[in-house]
C-alpha cells in the first residue's frame, strides 16, 4: 500500500508539473501551458504538488483513470494506509456527492471503491426514475480486491454521470443485478448482491478499476453536457 501510494503520488506529481497539466480549453492535443496566478504559483512552490488520495476526483486525461488498477496486499490489511484512503472514499462520496467512487479516482492506483446512497440523496431522483430503475438507499460499503459476478444477463439501460467526466452524462447499458464479493479495509469478507441502481453504480466502479469510463460504454448519441440549456440561455 504503502509502495502503491508513493507511487501514485509520484506520478501526480509528474503529471501535474509536466507539460500535459497545460491543457487549455479547446487544446486536446496539449500544446498549449496553462499559466498559474501569482497566488497559485507561491502557494503550489510552498506546499508542493498536492498527493493521493486527493481531496477532488482526477478528472479525464488523468493516466491513472485509464491503467487497470493494483490488488491490494494481504500484508496491508487493516494498515493506516488503507484506512486513510477508506476515509477519504466516503468523504469524497459525501463531498460530491455522489454514489460510487474508487481508489484511482482519487489518484491511487489499488482495487478499492466506496458507494453509497443516503435517503436524502434517493429522494432528489423523480418519482418516475426511481421506480423505473429501483432506486433505492443503501449504506456506506467499501470493498478492497472486488470480484463481480452477474446475477441477471438483462441489460437495462440508463442515464450515468462520473464525478471523473464533470458536467457530463450518457445513457450506459449495465446488467440489472450483480454480487459484489471481497473484504473491507480491515480484511473482513463482505459481500453484496444489488439490484437496479445500485447494481449500476457497482458495475460502473468495477470498471474504474479496469481504466474503463462510462464513456467507453454509452451510447454515444445521449452524450450530454447537463448545463447545456444553462449555456444556451
Amino acid at each position: 500500500m504503502a509502495a502503491a501510494l508513493s507511487a501514485g503520488r509520484r506520478g501526480a506529481a509528474r503529471a501535474l508539473s509536466g507539460p500535459s497539466a497545460g491543457r487549455g480549453c479547446g487544446d486536446a492535443a496539449g500544446w498549449g501551458q496553462r499559466e498559474r496566478s501569482y497566488w497559485r504559483a507561491l502557494r503550489r512552490r510552498v506546499l508542493g504538488p498536492p498527493a493521493p488520495p486527493f481531496a477532488a476526483p482526477c478528472q479525464v486525461g488523468a493516466p491513472v483513470l485509464r491503467g487497470a488498477a493494483a490488488a491490494v496486499g494481504p500484508e496491508q490489511m487493516g494498515g493506516p494506509e488503507l484506512r486513510e484512503l477508506a476515509a477519504a472514499l466516503a468523504a469524497g462520496l459525501r463531498r460530491g456527492p455522489c454514489l460510487g467512487l474508487s481508489a484511482p479516482q482519487l489518484g491511487v492506483p489499488l482495487r478499492v471503491f466506496a458507494a453509497e446512497l443516503p435517503p436524502a440523496l434517493c429522494q432528489q431522483y423523480p418519482a418516475a426514475l426511481r421506480r423505473a430503475h429501483r432506486i433505492e438507499p443503501f449504506p456506506l460499503r467499501l470493498f478492497v480486491n472486488p470480484v463481480l459476478s452477474v446475477l441477471d444477463t438483462r441489460l437495462v439501460t440508463g442515464p450515468e454521470g462520473c464525478a471523473s467526466v464533470r458536467g457530463f452524462s450518457a445513457y450506459v447499458p449495465r446488467h440489472w443485478a450483480v454480487r459484489v464479493s471481497g473484504v473491507d479495509e480491515h480484511g473482513e469478507p463482505v459481500s453484496w448482491e444489488a439490484e437496479g441502481w445500485a447494481a449500476r453504480v457497482v458495475q460502473h466502479e468495477m470498471d474504474h478499476l479496469d481504466g474503463i469510463l462510462y464513456i467507453d460504454r454509452m451510447d454515444t448519441r445521449t452524450f450530454t453536457n447537463v448545463s447545456w440549456m444553462e449555456l444556451m440561455d
